[in-house]
């Protein structure tokens, strides 16, 4: 009778690490890339945000224009060789944009190259009537952004209009961006004409190419709020990377002099100077608010 509860419990602990198993497994895509497995987005993901509608006394001045920076590529190349289907985190990019558009401030949308806007459509919070509508508000402009390089050219010698740069998260932010000669143009000419910047999660990895030629970087000595490295490590065990990244991003910020203010990835924002960032998606509605406030405030 113990052997065959024995065996019981043994087929129960089996049939428990197979369904596990099988539900942290990252999910093939077409093009063969993984995107998270159903436990991971079961995890990491919500359908309606933490979006929290603020009425701001809107923005009249001539700076109303904010540039923001989106990620053209969707596939980033893991440790093993596999590639996650990422691009821009919708949460991270959308919320602050209600809470920066609802404060009087409209966007020039961008890409490296001028390719469409990529994102992490697996991340969407498909019951946000409000995500959603600036989603479709906008999505002729993520469909048909302006090119970087253009802008450099046309914008870089009148800065009156605008008041920001904002960056958004998502692993795709990791990609090609903190490489990209133009970015590090972008960031510096928003930092030597007053101009804030704003990020978060793994959009801080754009500043990271403020060091490319040898240049000093920016923003040492300057506090922020960056995805840990640490937790991306662990995210493969459940399935949401399917391996691990080549190279994190709060490690290497912090080996070049920056301060990170966060060891989670929570809602924690901190502005220092002309740097606004946030610690994760958890972080999108106060680093949109945070923005907006500061924007009102000091322009």
């Amino acid at each position: 009778m113990i052997k065959k509860i024995l065996i019981g419990l043994v087929s129960i602990i089996l049939l428990a690490f197979g369904v596990i198993y099988f539900l942290a497994k990252p999910t093939l895509e077409e093009d063969g890339s993984y995107s998270p497995s159903t436990l991971a987005i079961k995890l990491g993901t919500v359908s309606v945000s933490d979006y929290e509608q603020v009425k701001y006394t809107k923005y009249e001045g001539d700076k109303s224009k904010i540039l923001i920076i989106f990620t053209e590529n969707k596939n980033l190349e893991m440790k093993n060789g596999k590639l996650f289907s990422t691009g821009n985190h919708p949460i991270e990019a959308l919320v602050p944009m209600l809470h920066l558009k609802n404060a009087g401030f409209d966007f020039h949308i961008v890409t490296p190259n001028g390719n469409p806007v990529v994102f992490e459509m697996w991340a969407f919070p498909n019951k946000d009537e409000n995500v959603k509508a600036i989603y479709q508000e906008y999505k002729s402009n993520f469909d048909n952004p302006g090119n970087l390089s253009d802008f450099i050219t046309s914008s870089f010698a009148n800065d009156s209009a605008y008041a920001a740069v904002f960056i958004p998260g998502g692993h795709g932010a990791m990609n090609g961006i903190p490489e990209n000669r133009n970015v590090a143009k972008t960031i510096n000419w928003a930092h030597n004409n007053n101009l804030f910047t704003i990020t978060l999660c793994h959009g801080p990895g754009s500043l990271l190419s403020t060091t490319l030629d040898n240049q000093e970087f920016t923003y040492k000595g300057y506090k922020m709020a960056v995805f840990p490295d640490a937790v991306d490590e662990m995210t493969p065990m459940v399935g949401y990377l399917p391996g691990h990244m080549k190279a994190g991003v709060s490690e290497r910020l912090k080996n070049l002099g920056a301060i990170i203010v966060n060891t989670e990835s929570d809602n924690t924002t901190v502005r220092d100077r002309d740097l606004i960032t946030g610690a994760s998606p958890l972080a999108s509605n106060e680093l949109g608010k945070l923005a907006a406030n500061t924007l009102l405030k000091e322009l």
